[in-house]
C-alpha cells in the first residue's frame, strides 16, 4: 500500500482543478474532481486565506485523505482586525485592533504549530506578530499587552477551557 503525500497551499474554498493539484495528483489516477470538492468543503471556512493542505493518496486503491492546517497567524491577525495587510511602518502606524478574547482564540488555534508550552507563550508569541503588524490589541500596543500578559492581568482568560 504504497501512499503519496502532497502538500499544497490554496485559497480557503477557491480551490481548482488546474496546476499545480491537477498536475500533481493526475498521473497518479485518482479523481481530482472529487480531490477539489473535498479541499473546498474543507478550508471554506478560511475564505479569502491561503490554507495549507495535505493530501494523501494510496496509489493501489486510489483513495485520498485531506488534511486541513490552519492559515499563517498573520492571516487570522488580519482577518480580526479587518485589514487588508499589516502596516508598512509597524509602531508608528497602527491598521486595526483586535480584541484580547480574538488573540487568545488565534493563539489557542496556532499552538500546536508554533510548538507553545503553554497558551501563554502562545500568547505572547501572537502579540509578537502583532506588533510586528502594526495591529493594536484592545486598542493599546502590543508590546504593552506583552507587558501586562507577563505580569499576571490575563490569567484568568487564558485559564479558560
Amino acid at each position: 500500500m504504497p501512499e503519496k503525500t502532497l502538500r499544497f497551499l490554496v485559497e480557503g474554498g477557491k480551490a481548482t482543478a488546474g496546476p499545480p493539484i491537477g498536475s500533481s495528483l493526475g498521473p497518479l489516477g485518482v479523481n481530482v474532481m472529487q480531490v477539489v470538492e473535498k479541499i473546498n468543503e474543507a478550508t471554506a471556512e478560511y475564505k479569502g486565506m491561503r490554507v495549507p493542505v495535505e493530501v494523501t493518496v494510496d496509489t493501489d486503491t486510489k483513495e485520498f485523505s485531506v488534511k486541513v492546517g490552519t492559515p499563517s497567524t498573520a492571516a487570522l491577525i488580519v482577518k480580526e482586525a479587518g485589514a487588508e495587510k499589516g502596516s508598512g511602518t509597524p509602531g508608528h502606524d497602527f491598521v486595526g485592533s483586535i480584541s484580547m478574547e480574538s488573540l487568545v482564540k488565534i493563539a489557542a488555534a496556532k499552538k500546536e504549530d508554533m510548538r507553545a508550552k503553554t497558551l501563554k507563550a502562545a500568547v505572547k508569541q501572537v502579540l509578537g506578530t502583532c506588533v510586528s503588524m502594526g495591529v493594536l490589541v484592545d486598542n493599546k500596543n502590543p508590546k504593552e499587552v506583552i507587558k501586562e500578559v507577563e505580569q499576571g492581568k490575563y490569567d484568568e482568560l487564558l485559564s479558560r477551557p
